[in-house]
């Protein structure tokens, strides 16, 4: 599973809070992702763009 953390703040979360990767799509060339926070509660579903722009590679766990 791969860990996110955000570069800026975005949708009411801080800079540097950590987010799993749950699952990524992708249908006729649009990718979409869908992002659960760490402790599992909230999630949230966001394109390619948005990753790139708010979201940092931090780690990958197993």
């Amino acid at each position: 599973m791969k860990v996110y953390k955000l570069k800026k703040q975005f949708n009411g979360y801080r800079r540097g809070t950590q987010f799993y990767l749950v699952s990524e799509s992708e249908f006729i060339g649009v990718k979409e992702f869908v992002l659960r926070t760490e402790d599992l509660t909230h999630r949230f579903s966001i394109n390619e763009s948005e990753l790139l722009k708010y979201f940092i590679f931090h780690k990958e766990i197993f």
